[in-house]
């Protein structure tokens, strides 16, 4: 679809291509993991395993990031995300240029009808939403990897094939030096939604396309706008349709009109149409530029398995959902640690292969629930029948004068770390631990991500437990991939000290020496009320998909 930048222009960074040392040679090189796409979710795994010292070669056909004309495309970083991006050691530059927000105004015409604060159930150090604009999220990812040193990056390197392997993927990659092949253990694809290599191997996508059209200003005001999320369901200025307002980095401010079934893609986006829609929103006399203007349709699609064989898909590739409540961009890059941990204690020989099962079991539910409550969305934002359009109306009137009606008003649940179900890994399911402040016992501070930043392996939280106890876990546990803490007492290990959120946080009563088992990924695996050395190390074996007679 046509779309129009504008002066000043981004100078989005290039970085150049180096010819792979496998160019010209005959034999073919095997590598742990190969990962295509330098997306955000693509990235972040990258970024996630060079973190935990595991190699891994990223192929993408570019040399930049983001898309030429600096639109903005994913701009809502959700709490759980930007956690991740603190243990991966980018969030105070995301903090530092983004916009972080907690506070949203819905409205119905001219009248204020709901409001939210996310701040308000918040135990975390990191905000509930920071708003960037997508290409800095992949610039500062880039930086961060290259600062590692681990990974192999290599732009314009376009995957033309690959073959499922018995034990692997073999890859053919077109580069403007010549072509070559490689091999992998494990084969990423992080293409996006229109994935070639989903096309390739015949997986069916099951997707559905929205006939719901929006378009897109990125803009510059000279008078600066309230910095908060505002939403109309019908807004006057725009013919009774959806508007959203937010502020993103550089003073630019993204608005989403919601457009007719029917427009023409191309007439919505000229200046001078979305110059007046800005008008008649804004004042006649409102000064502004605009950045980007471009407009978008959407579809949704859901594979029904994540994982093939050897093959894995995240992000876009797995799962798109529409955009509201931000749960798009938000879903890969929790795709991206969840399968960060596990392929790197696979890779490394400290977990079975079955550990990779577990990454559709937990992340396709996720997105099937992502899907449901963004589909719902849209059906409230864009009725389709005489049915839907009278249940808005009547919802969005009890709503101005009645509490209870206001959280039926839907234009977009935020995006929030999804629950994990129940299942062989996971027996009491999992749900997310945010990045709660925490003392050492001396007055040391830490955060949990910190602690989870340091190697690959769980965190085993033990409230107060003895000398005889701590020692007793440290023999059951010895060579699991667990660093076991004590939560006040005096028991010999590194020791918090107790606090009585932590303890509300996770779930425990610290009176009677509980035990909660903290993954990688900061989701709480195992919750034992009353733990002991065995009981311990069985629920770190389950989580990690361990035999008895496993290391």
């Amino acid at each position: 679809m046509e779309s129009f930048a504008f002066a000043p222009a981004y100078e989005l960074p290039a970085w150049p291509f180096t010819p792979p040392p496998e160019l010209g040679s005959t034999q073919i090189v095997r590598h742990p993991v190969v990962i295509v796409g330098a997306g955000p979710s693509g990235l972040t795994l990258a970024c996630d395993l060079a973190q935990r010292g595991v190699r891994a070669v990223l192929l993408d056909e570019d040399d930049t990031v983001g898309v030429r004309g600096a639109s903005s495309r994913g701009i809502c970083y959700a709490q759980k995300s930007l956690e991740i991006f603190e243990r991966l050691g980018i969030y105070e530059r995301i903090a530092a240029k983004g916009i972080t927000w907690s506070f949203g105004r819905t409205f119905s015409g001219d009248e204020e009808v709901y409001n939210f604060n996310l701040q308000a159930t918040s135990v975390s150090k990191q905000p509930p939403f920071v708003n960037l604009q997508q290409f800095y999220i992949e610039w500062f990812l880039v930086d961060r990897i290259l600062e590692l040193g681990v990974t192999d990056l290599r732009w314009k390197s376009r995957v033309t094939h690959v073959e499922p392997l018995a034990d692997g993927v073999r890859i053919d990659i077109e580069t403007p030096a010549g072509s070559y092949t490689i091999e992998a253990d494990h084969l990423i694809d992080a293409t996006g939604a229109n994935s070639p290599i989903r096309t390739q191997l015949g997986v069916e996508s099951h997707a559905s396309r929205s006939t719901d059209r929006w378009c897109i200003s990125d803009v510059r005001f000279e008078k600066p706008l309230p910095t908060e999320r505002w939403t109309w369901v019908d807004a006057p200025f725009n013919e009774g349709r959806g508007v959203w307002q937010h502020l993103m980095a550089d003073g630019v401010w993204r608005i989403d009109y919601q457009m007719p079934e029917d427009c023409d893609p191309a007439e919505i986006s000229r200046p001078e149409v979305a110059g007046a829609r800005l008008r008649e929103q804004l004042g006649p006399d409102v000064a502004f530029e605009f950045v980007w203007i471009g407009p978008y349709g959407y579809r949704d699609h859901l594979l029904e398995r994540f994982r093939h064989g050897r093959v894995c898909f995240i992000g876009d590739a797995a799962h798109v959902v529409s955009p509201f409540g931000a749960r798009g961009g938000n879903t890969g890059i929790q795709d991206a640690a969840n399968l960060g941990w596990k392929l790197a204690l696979v890779v490394q020989g400290q977990a079975g292969d079955a550990l990779l099962d577990s990454y559709d079991a937990e992340r396709r539910p996720a997105a099937q629930e992502n899907l449901t409550v963004t589909s719902r969305s849209a059906r409230f934002l864009a009725p389709r029948s005489p049915a839907e359009h009278t249940l808005r109306r009547a919802v969005v009137a009890l709503a101005k004068r009645h509490t209870f009606a206001r959280a039926l008003v839907n234009t977009g649940r935020m995006s929030v770390a999804n629950d994990y179900p129940a299942a062989p890994l996971l027996p009491e399911g999992a749900r997310t631990v945010q990045n709660l402040p925490l003392h050492w016992a001396d007055g040391r501070e830490a955060t949990l991500m910190q602690l989870l930043a340091e190697g690959t392996q769980c965190l085993g939280l033990w409230f107060a437990p003895t000398r005889a106890q701590a020692q007793a876990a440290c023999d059951a546990t010895a060579g699991l991939p667990l660093r076991l803490l004590a939560v006040g007492g005096e028991s010999g290990l590194p020791t918090l000290q107790a606090d009585e959120t932590l303890a509300r946080h996770l779930g425990i009563d610290p009176s009677a020496g509980g035990f909660v088992l903290v993954r990688p990924d900061a989701y709480r695996a195992a919750l034992l009320a009353q733990a002991t050395p065995d009981t311990i190390a069985a629920a770190v074996r389950t989580a990690l998909a361990l035999t008895a007679s496993s290391p």
